[in-house]
């Protein structure tokens, strides 16, 4: 049973921090390319930030850039989203999502088919 648990969302104030993590389980996730997405109210969903496998540069959306930072633990199948020097329109509902590697993954351009996996999600609210 596939499963992608995110936990750490939180009321805090502009100029916070919180850490999201998300929890997988019920498939390789060693495999998977993760992102975070992240939906305002009356807004589209939008990449946050993302990770390919075998290194190279993350990607982060720039109204993020600077400010928040991805990371993944494949020995706890774990993918987290440290966000910092929080704003108000940082507020929306926070998801995690997994795409199989072997798939034409792009991070940053939208999500079709190849993103399978997706969490609940977690609501940060920056007020």
């Amino acid at each position: 049973h596939v499963q992608l648990v995110e936990s750490g969302g939180d009321l805090v104030q502009p100029g916070g921090s919180l850490r999201l993590s998300c929890a997988a389980s019920g498939f390789v996730f060693r495999s998977h390319v993760m992102t975070w997405a992240r939906q305002a109210p009356g807004k589209g969903l939008e990449a946050v930030a993302g990770l390919y496998l075998g290194g190279g540069s993350p990607y982060y959306a720039d109204s993020v850039k600077g400010r928040f930072t991805i990371s993944r633990d494949n020995a706890k199948n774990t993918v987290d989203l440290q966000m910092n020097s929080l704003k108000p329109e940082d507020t929306a509902m926070y998801y995690c999502a997994a795409a199989e590697d072997c798939l034409p993954v792009e991070l940053g351009a939208g999500f079709g088919d190849e993103w399978r996996y997706w969490g609940q999600g977690t609501q940060v609210t920056v007020s």
